[in-house]
């Protein structure tokens, strides 16, 4: 049984997997569990019929469960949990939450114009939480085993990395070492590898909102 998986293609290049974080969530889920999918890439800017009428709303990822399509990130990772239950990727509820401010800090830094308005530190802050988180329960968020939690940031941490180098000519300081090594450990696996966009599509993805 193969699963059907519509994404994001690529900004310009609607033949190659596209940037966004939460096609990727999903497609990493898929890989580590290892179930047999074919994914479907969408130009968001031209959306073809065939997908409107299975997904009015528009939106990626969908995934087709029993001929229906079902949008959204985790409702997906939650529905693939429960009919692919090995190998688990359950996150327990106490560490569901770490990291989950980094995305929007990271984003309202990346689209800043003001260095004083506070959004570098207030990133800072939260990757120094997620340090500190990693230091004493690493080296994933709920130790040894990679979970959801784990694939949800990676993608996240990906555009973080390259959008900042980028735009901002900043990169995760030095002395977060186990922000690094975590980020290094999730970014080589297979899964990883297979699943991400490149570089200049991450960075095409996010030219328009930055420079808006």
């Amino acid at each position: 049984m193969v699963l059907e998986i519509s994404v994001k293609a690529a900004v310009g290049a609607p033949d190659v997997l596209g940037d966004c974080p939460f096609s990727q969530r999903a497609l990493l889920t898929l890989e580590e569990k290892n179930i047999p999918y074919k994914s479907h890439l969408i130009n968001l800017s031209d959306k073809p019929q065939w997908f409107l009428e299975v997904n009015p709303e528009g939106k990626v990822p969908v995934v087709k469960f029993d001929d229906k399509w079902v949008a959204d990130s985790d409702v997906i990772v939650g529905i693939l949990e429960e009919k692919y239950p090995e190998p688990s990727l359950v996150t327990p509820p106490e560490f569901a939450s770490v990291g989950s401010n980094i995305f929007s800090s990271f984003v309202k830094f990346l689209k800043s114009k003001d260095p004083s308005d506070g959004s570098e530190q207030a990133l800072l802050e939260e990757l120094k939480a997620l340090d500190d988180h990693l230091k004493a329960n690493g080296p994933f968020i709920a130790g040894v085993k990679i979970t959801a939690v784990d694939l949800s940031l990676a993608p996240k941490l990906y555009h973080l990395e390259v959008a900042l180098a980028h735009f901002k000519n900043w990169t995760i300081p030095d002395n977060l070492t186990h922000v690094l090594n975590y980020i290094k450990l999730l970014f080589s696996r297979e899964s990883f590898e297979k699943t991400k966009a490149a570089k200049e599509h991450v960075i095409a993805g996010w030219e328009p909102k930055v420079n808006a």
